[in-house]
């Protein structure tokens, strides 16, 4: 684990570094959870949402996209629970001062059983070799039989207590684990307290006339109150769904490991809108639907998982998480929630509004159901960034630190470099970085050696690197050098745009999934 934490603490440094992520406000010693996307961050973000965007509204006829304001009326925020129930349950340390999330410290908790049941398993299959029965192993070894019954009796009380929001059982279940203050190491707890975690503002010019407002935590209710509006406008009929791209604001007060946990983050939503009693359905197929979006990045099919929650919002019949696994242990990536019919019901009941849909298959009105698919754009990110570094060993004795990105999500997709700054060659690679910056970013680079150079698009994670040499003005030919492989082949000029196109284009991925 302790391995682990050094890559991301590399990984960290290495955003920084190389203009993918810094500290909000650096010079003024930064803002906590807060961070600003540099010149290579925002492309990879872009190219993230762009991802998403494509896959649902250009592969799905009835899925469309708007943009609602951040700012909304606050009677939204108490119809839909956030103003009553938006809470974290917080535990103070006495001695560190430290502050923390109740729920977080006993998820940590679980997660450490199953990494000493992993570690006992792990131990075996090594001593026994290739006749090692892991199953059998599993079920019948003591030591392993003795964490996982510990681990299912603190599932069971945790989840029991979350359900029942039960604070006081909370901070015992801290206590009877025995879990101490990273910190101060000691169980000095406070008791435990809810949170809310809206940021609020006053919107009117004067203090009298002056309205509360709140930051939007989600982007979901700018598309629940609008469902109605797109529906007649864009004569929609069920199932449809409603995208959305934009920024949320949560006052997490336990905020950490980068970019996981932020005050100011982007989500990517969709609201699809179904017929009552067919959400099941729709939720299934959601959740096989995102799973294949992720998958199709070629991350590797084993960091992921489905964790189904334990505890349903009030509003929910049916949720799970998909997970990824970053360095420190598999985490939330994204959400499918089948919303059921709550959060439109509730707007029409404080809005006093109609809202209901004319089904005209069955000649009845009803409030649709709703299945939700929420994902993180810097989760999604950091998750992309965790698994694509890699600091590679060369046959040469040197080591090269590499991105491997999904050469679609690629900040630069080619570098074109001269070899030598004279004798015509910076102009001919001129040439080539004007035909093929319309469709693909392209940078220009002639400072270094080219060796430099390859070691600087790498740890970008450039897929393609185009040499211009003296050959170059003979016969028209690049040497075209491949980020993963490093493999240089020799190319005409002519076949650059249709050979790089192949592999970078956002096409090649939507057409794995359909």
């Amino acid at each position: 684990m302790a391995q682990q934490e050094d890559v991301f603490k590399k990984i960290v440094s290495h955003a920084k570094e190389y203009g993918f992520v810094f500290q909000s406000s650096e010079i003024y010693d930064g803002l906590a959870a807060v961070y600003d996307y540099g010149q290579n961050g925002v492309e990879l973000k872009n190219n993230i949402k762009r991802y998403w965007w494509d896959a649902m509204t250009l592969l799905h006829e009835n899925i469309v996209g708007i943009d609602s304001a951040i700012f909304m009326h606050p009677t939204i925020w108490k119809a839909s629970g956030h103003v009553d129930a938006f809470n974290d349950p917080l535990i103070d340390n006495r001695d560190s001062k430290k502050r923390y999330r109740a729920d977080v410290l006993i998820e940590e908790q679980l997660a450490k059983y199953d990494e000493k049941i992993e570690k006992e398993v792990a131990k075996a299959a090594k001593r026994f070799g290739e006749s090692f029965d892991e199953a059998l192993y599993r079920q019948t070894n003591p030591r392993v039989c003795d964490h996982v019954a510990r681990r299912d009796a603190l599932h069971e009380r945790f989840a029991k207590a979350m359900n029942d929001n039960d604070l006081e059982e909370l901070k015992q279940i801290i206590l009877d684990e025995g879990i101490v203050c990273p910190i101060s190491g000691t169980k000095n707890w406070t008791d435990v307290r809810q949170f809310n975690l809206m940021f609020k503002t006053e919107m009117g010019s004067t203090a009298d006339g002056s309205m509360t407002v709140y930051l939007r935590p989600e982007t979901a209710q700018g598309i629940f109150v609008n469902y109605l509006n797109v529906q007649k406008t864009g004569r929609m009929r069920l199932p449809f769904g409603i995208a959305q791209i934009g920024k949320a604001f949560r006052n997490e007060i336990v905020a950490r490991q980068f970019i996981f946990r932020m005050r100011e983050f982007e989500q990517m939503e969709m609201q699809f809108f179904v017929r009552p009693g067919e959400e099941l359905k729709w939720f299934d197929q959601w959740k096989q639907w995102r799973l294949a979006w992720h998958k199709a990045l070629g991350l590797g099919d084993e960091k992921y998982r489905f964790h189904d929650h334990d505890k349903l919002a009030h509003y929910a019949n049916a949720a799970t998480d998909i997970e990824f696994k970053m360095p420190f242990g598999f985490k939330e990536v994204e959400g499918v929630h089948s919303r059921t019919n709550f959060d439109l019901s509730q707007h029409e009941k404080f809005s006093g509004k109609n809202i209901k849909y004319f089904d005209p298959e069955l000649n009845e009105s009803y409030v649709p159901y709703v299945i939700e698919t929420s994902i993180g754009v810097d989760r999604m990110f950091l998750s992309v960034l965790c698994s694509s570094y890699e600091e590679q060993a060369l046959p040469n004795g040197e080591t090269r630190v590499v991105l491997h990105l999904p050469e679609a999500l690629a900040p630069v997709k080619c570098a074109v470099m001269p070899l030598v700054k004279k004798d015509g060659l910076p102009d001919k690679a001129r040439e080539i970085v004007n035909d093929l910056k319309f469709d693909f970013a392209t940078h220009y680079d002639e400072k270094d050696s080219i060796g430099k150079r390859y070691r600087r698009q790498d740890a970008i994670g450039t897929p393609f690197c185009i040499t211009v040499d003296h050959q170059t003005l003979e016969d028209n030919t690049v040497t075209l050098r491949e980020r993963d492989s490093m493999e240089q082949t020799r190319v005409n000029v002519a076949d650059l745009h249709r050979l790089i196109h192949g592999r970078v284009s956002l096409n090649a991925l939507l057409r794995k999934l359909g």
